[in-house]
């Protein structure tokens, strides 16, 4: 129960999920059979005992009410953010109110609960550390250390593209993907993680088909590109000469104005590689009509623990990341739990949103999608792929190719039925990825992802 006293959906529970096997474990146990001493709080706690395969049953709790998004507790010993326990149990109580009553929390969930406001109510007192006591002389020293190192880095990568491009692009077929990994390492040697992970991807373009010559010399433009803005990064405008920083991998503060709005939880989807599992959260703001997005990370194969569920709205303060056309922030104070909210953003033409793309490539060459919502349009095959059609006027937008290989298309074509839809996603040059599609008409948001 949120403070609101509105419960969530279902389709809300289930994108809290951290993939595919857990959103379908978690909905059998969302059913009251294994569940014993279930209830709820005013204050936002959820909590319940699953019967399992020992003898006691599993405690799960879940903290509605977290300024970060639900926090889950749960016995069982699975490393998973939530378990199937916890999403089971906010299904139950998410579609059976007399399964989940209001009542009062055991003791063993209000430790739990009381000891993580605790914590965090000590945090917004200031009672931790500041994080600015550093020597800033010491840390000026750092900055410019690891300015001359990422310059290194970028010399030497620029002689590895002339050699390549001297050499002809046939030699990258030749020559392997250790050669790309070898270099990519040198920029991780040289703290340019943004460079690193650019000339892994230009490794794994050569042999992917017809074309690839092409796409692979669009790729080292591109970073021919990235490279002389950071060894010209001091003849660049102020937003520019950020976002420089930002794509070459070196941090910096989320040091804008903060923000106070009603935020729409536009989208939520992981991606993940070897090293790290990435969570992107979009957001839009209902006052100040402005899409951000929020990102948090996990080691290798756990979730991050950031999660907002989509659909909900939570009243909240973000600040902005410097550079032109930067759309990341830094979620601050929040002043509400999420809560079910009827908000929407306004939908453009499938025109509109390929002009918006290439209007953000001014500021950002390197960008490889801009958020866009699309009003009107239709899902349609189009030969061996799918496209999103106007409905109102003759345009249309591919989808992406990992788009029209995910389980969220066809749950796309069933929502539509035909008929129009609005529909949140990335748009780029690869095409539009969907995330989130709502009705025409009233309606909750559904996630595709």
């Amino acid at each position: 129960m949120t403070q609101q006293g509105v419960r969530w959906t279902a389709d809300q529970v289930l994108a809290l999920a951290p993939d595919a096997a857990s959103r379908k474990a978690g909905s059998k146990l969302g059913a009251a059979g294994p569940w014993s001493e279930a209830g709820c709080s005013d204050e936002g706690t959820v909590w319940g005992l699953c019967k399992g395969s020992g003898s006691k049953p599993y405690q799960t709790v879940v903290d509605i009410a977290d300024a970060s998004g639900p926090a889950y507790k749960c016995s069982c010993p699975s490393r998973k953010f939530p378990c199937k326990h916890a999403l089971g149990l906010l299904l139950l109580w998410a579609g059976d109110d007399a399964a989940v009553p209001r009542g009062e929390a055991p003791q063993w969930a209000e430790q739990w609960t009381a000891g993580r406001r605790r914590r965090a109510e000590g945090k917004k007192s200031g009672q931790e550390p500041p994080s600015g006591s550093a020597d800033p002389e010491a840390a000026r020293r750092r900055a410019e250390r690891r300015a001359e190192r990422v310059t290194a880095g970028a010399l030497e990568l620029e002689q590895r593209l002339a050699d390549l491009l001297r050499g002809g692009l046939a030699t990258a077929e030749q020559s392997g993907y250790g050669l790309w990994e070898e270099t990519a390492a040198r920029m991780v040697d040289a703290q340019a993680q943004g460079l690193a992970a650019r000339v892994r991807e230009l490794g794994a373009i050569p042999s992917t088909g017809p074309g690839w010559p092409v796409r692979l010399l669009e790729e080292c433009a591109l970073l021919h590109l990235l490279d002389q803005g950071w060894l010209r990064r001091e003849r660049l405008p102020d937003g520019l000469a950020a976002t420089v920083r930002s794509r070459v991998g070196l941090p910096a503060p989320a040091d804008g104005k903060p923000v106070r709005d009603r935020w729409l939880v536009l989208a939520q989807y992981d991606s993940a590689d070897s090293r790290l599992t990435t969570r992107r959260i979009w957001l839009y703001g209902a006052d100040s009509q402005r899409t951000a997005l929020l990102l948090s990370y996990g080691a290798a194969g756990r979730a991050p623990e950031l999660a907002l569920p989509v659909g909900l709205s939570l009243e909240a303060e973000v600040a902005p990341y410097p550079g032109t056309g930067q759309l990341r922030v830094a979620l601050g104070e929040q002043f509400a739990p999420p809560a079910p909210a009827e908000i929407r953003p306004p939908g453009v033409t499938t025109s509109e949103a390929a002009a918006r793309y290439g209007d953000a490539l001014r500021d950002d060459p390197w960008l490889e999608s801009v958020p866009v919502t699309l009003g009107r349009v239709v899902p349609a095959p189009d030969g061996d792929s799918w496209q999103l059609a106007d409905a109102d006027e003759d345009a249309a937008l591919p989808l992406t190719p990992a788009a029209r290989s995910r389980p969220g298309l066809w749950r796309l074509v069933a929502l539509s039925g035909g008929a129009p839809v609005t529909v949140f996603g990335e748009c780029g040059h690869q095409g539009f990825s969907p995330l989130t599609a709502w009705p025409e008409g009233s309606g909750g948001a559904v996630s595709l992802c």
